[in-house]
């Protein structure tokens, strides 16, 4: 079992990685919390598949649990569905002092965390993440959030979790879509700060185990200096710009590692023709990208996509921060206005 320490200013907790973690989930519960009820919240793909054992585990050590499952895909990240959750908490008589779980993906730790943030002023939670991308990325850092009907995550709060406990057991069940987009987020780290993890992507000689500590391990070390998205945490939103647009263009039918692909591509692409990054640095992002089965481009146009740039939650002060590769392992934030950004978008296109 490989073991990460996170230290943020509001919280620190452990990220725990390897096999067999789901099982321990009561006894992690019971030794990090005052807990005697829990809530398992999930998906309804996941839920079946090891929802029970949570719950059981949950029960060996004493703890009240009770199960709450939701249709998959992003549309649960809404305000109803979080309205939902909370009267739920309210009906099982949640208090102060118990615990939420969030068992999947990226969709369920937003939704769960941000309830858990706000549930009578803040209760703990626990991520299990069952998919890669929630693995090395949205499981670690306490951003939590729900969607609104204009754009993706507009409704939120930083709030950490307990624990965070990776079963890798978990990712064995994923379909290869879901994992090819989970690996979007991998190469992204590669690309913003470790050529070392990018060349080993490249080469295809890892072990996931091995692929979510060393991102997990980098994602500590930025939110630590940066907890709230002030500073060098905005590096980890490589891609997300544009990919976010492409995403909710879509309808959401695309998944979010998918998107990030293509807005990773179409930054790389940009950042060529800004003149600030190198062809065969581009090249080697996008062959990589689509090694990994993902998508790098998009049929949507520069209209569709602009008007969607404009309600990006990290605009401030009128400009917007673009994270542009300047090699691989090398990553600057850049602050673009309006005007600037069309040309930015207009450029990100083959």
């Amino acid at each position: 079992m490989k073991v990460v320490s996170v230290n943020t200013p509001s919280a620190a907790y452990e990220v725990k990685i390897g096999t067999g973690l789901l099982e321990r989930l009561g006894e992690e519960v019971r030794s990090r919390t005052r807990a005697e009820r829990a809530m398992v919240v999930s998906g309804e793909h996941v839920f079946p598949l090891y929802g029970k054992r949570a719950v059981e585990s949950l029960r060996k050590a004493g703890i009240k649990a009770e199960p709450l499952v939701f249709p998959s895909g992003e549309e649960t990240k809404s305000l109803a569905r979080f309205g939902e959750l909370l009267n739920a908490l309210t009906a099982f008589q949640m208090s102060r002092s118990d615990c939420l779980i969030a068992l999947g993906g990226g969709v369920t730790g937003d939704l769960t965390g941000f309830a858990a943030a706000t549930y009578q002023r803040g209760i703990a939670y626990v991520q299990v993440p069952t998919t890669l991308l929630a693995a090395v990325d949205s499981s670690v850092g306490g951003k939590t959030a729900v969607n609104l009907s204009a754009a993706k995550n507009q409704v939120g709060a930083f709030y950490q979790p307990a624990v965070v406990l990776c079963d890798t057991e978990t990712l064995s069940t994923l379909p290869q879509r879901e994992l090819r987009a989970g690996y979007a987020e991998v190469i992204k780290y590669g690309i913003l700060g470790d050529a070392d993890l990018f060349d080993t992507l490249q080469q295809g000689s890892f072990t996931q185990e091995e692929i979510i500590e060393t991102c997990v391990r980098m994602k500590a070390d930025i939110v630590a200096e940066d907890e709230h998205d002030f500073g060098r945490r905005r590096l980890l939103n490589l891609g997300h710009t544009f990919g976010h647009a492409v995403e909710a263009r879509s309808g959401y039918a695309l998944l979010h590692g998918e998107a990030v692909a293509v807005g990773t591509a179409m930054i790389a692409r940009a950042a060529v023709r800004m003149g600030m990054l190198d062809a065969r640095s581009r090249d080697a992002i996008v062959e990589t990208l689509d090694r990994f089965g993902l998508p790098t481009a998009t049929d949507y146009e520069a209209d569709e996509l602009y008007e969607l740039l404009l309600l990006d939650k990290k605009i401030s002060s009128g400009k917007l921060s673009l994270i542009v590769p300047l090699g691989i392992g090398w990553c600057e934030a850049v602050p673009v206005d309006r005007g600037e950004l069309r040309q930015w978008l207009e450029a990100a296109y083959d």
